[in-house]
């Protein structure tokens, strides 16, 4: 997370705050160990029933507000609430069983994403693959802490969750502050541990001067229309984009690989596309053997599985060539000068790797070279604080993450560049969007009051209109028969 937020806040928005980053972590980390210490013992010293509401009370408000959002930040949204909702439950019901229950199904999270990073970073073999096994390995620890009733029997799952979210997020705050005293450009700039660093003074001076003069944080209501300026992702799902029919797998076909009923397998694959020409789409110079013998063989990250790579020319020729791209994602926030030079410098290595170097990882790094790093924008405290408050940041964390453990794939890449849309083009909160979508409403109601009544009056006045003519009609007619009897 710690790059992410380098990469959309800029060293040089951060650099100034290195100090306050430092001290926040510290102070995060000493709490978050002192509640874990305090949750060890039965004595349970936190306010377990006051958290539980507010937690509640966040939940619902999270789900009241979730029909604003726009597709996945609807979603996330529902999730979100739906989960704070069944936790706050669960807390309120106390005694064995909630408490029970909140352990199992963390200890449960905690083993599965363990097992999975343990056997990813055993079959890919990327660079650093042995620390991911480490790290696997302790979440298969935490897992078992949760599990075994050992020593509070389930009684402070809620303050170990807290205090291990406290000491997580502190450590994220350390390793930002460390980072930010060595740096001296933004790590989005370069491709990934692979360009050589900038200089300071290949810089652009306008990076610090424009944060000076831009104006507050410009909010969308959605994507951009289609003729918008706007940055594309095309992404061909695995499904989409295999042969033949596939067999359905959930999950695997969406993220992984799909199987046709020839026994195929389709990978998918990623382009991104800007207004300005540039189109980034990497792909092997020649066919690699994709049968499930050879499959797990050419899994792994290593340099014997490096080949040759071509850059296709425009999206029009690889989709006459192939097939249209089965889901475009687009940005309208970017910068087009930074994603130059991340073109012109990634594109002097061809080399492909199915899980090092492949379509998909091209593009991920690519946007995060493109970003415009919008959050900077306000002044003081107040971006980081929104950037760190917002859940797309932390989806986009936990998605890199699990890709720089396993690799990047298509159906990783469609939800990492969802993620930063949301971040590159931010979306209004909850609230204001429910706030304003309240006034419309009334306005509508009046408009709609104004209209009926004006609509009665003017019946009620043509009614009036046409009983005088009818009076005065009856009444002439009267003296016309008066006047013949005379």
């Amino acid at each position: 997370m710690a790059r992410l937020v380098m990469i959309l806040l800029g060293v040089d928005y951060l650099r100034t705050r290195w100090r306050g980053l430092l001290r926040l972590g510290c102070l995060s980390v000493l709490l978050g160990g002192a509640m874990f210490v305090d949750a060890l013992d039965n004595a349970i010293y936190f306010p377990m029933t006051p958290f539980a509401v507010v937690l509640l009370l966040e939940g619902l408000a999270t789900l009241v507000v979730a029909r604003t959002g726009i597709g996945g930040q609807r979603t996330l949204r529902q999730v979100k609430g739906v989960s704070f909702c069944f936790a706050a439950v669960l807390i309120l019901a106390g005694h064995h069983h909630g408490n029970f229950v909140l352990s199992m199904i963390f200890g449960t999270l905690f083993l599965a994403d363990g097992l999975l990073q343990i056997v990813s970073a055993r079959v890919v073999r990327f660079r650093t693959w042995r620390l991911a096994v480490a790290v696997g390995m302790f979440e298969i620890a935490l897992a078992i802490f949760f599990y075994q009733p050992y020593p509070t029997h389930y009684v402070g799952t809620v303050p170990y969750c807290l205090a291990l979210g406290l000491i997580f997020g502190g450590w994220n705050m350390l390793l930002l502050a460390s980072r930010l005293r060595r740096l001296d450009h933004n790590p989005g700039m370069d491709e990934a541990d692979a360009a050589p660093a900038a200089p300071a003074s290949a810089v652009p001076a306008t990076d610090a001067a424009a944060a000076a003069d831009v104006p507050d944080m410009t909010l969308w209501d959605g994507p951009p229309e289609p003729g918008e300026h706007a940055l594309t992702v095309h992404v061909w799902t695995p499904v989409g984009s295999a042969r033949g029919e596939a067999r359905r797998q959930p999950l695997v076909d969406r993220y992984i690989a799909a199987v046709d009923r020839d026994g195929v397998i389709s990978t998918g694959h990623a382009a991104l596309e800007s207004p300005e020409g540039i189109y980034i789409s990497l792909y092997p110079a020649e066919e690699i053997d994709r049968s499930p013998d050879e499959f797990t063989r050419i899994l792994r990250a290593t340099r014997e599985n490096d080949v040759g790579g071509k850059f296709q020319p425009d999206y029009q020729t690889e989709s006459r060539a192939w097939c249209p791209s089965t889901v475009q994602v687009r940005i309208r926030n970017y910068d087009p000068e930074r994603l130059g030079r991340f073109w012109s410098a990634y594109r002097q290595n061809t080399t492909y790797n199915l899980t090092d170097r492949n379509c998909s990882s091209t593009v991920s790094h690519a946007l995060e070279g493109a970003s415009a790093r919008v959050w900077r924008q306000a002044k003081g405290w107040r971006p980081l604080w929104r950037l760190l408050t917002t859940p797309e940041l932390w989806v986009a964390a936990q998605i890199r993450k699990r890709a720089k453990t396993m690799a990047w794939t298509p159906g990783l890449t469609l939800d990492y560049a969802r993620a930063l849309s949301m971040l590159a083009d931010p979306r209004p909160s909850g609230w204001a969007s429910m706030t304003r979508m309240a006034l419309g409403q009334m306005r509508r109601q009046r408009r709609g009051w104004r209209e009926a009544a004006r609509t009665r009056a003017d019946k009620e006045g043509s009614g009036a209109v046409a009983g005088g003519i009818d009076a005065a009609n009856a009444e002439n007619a009267g003296s016309v028969r008066q006047a013949a009897n005379d």
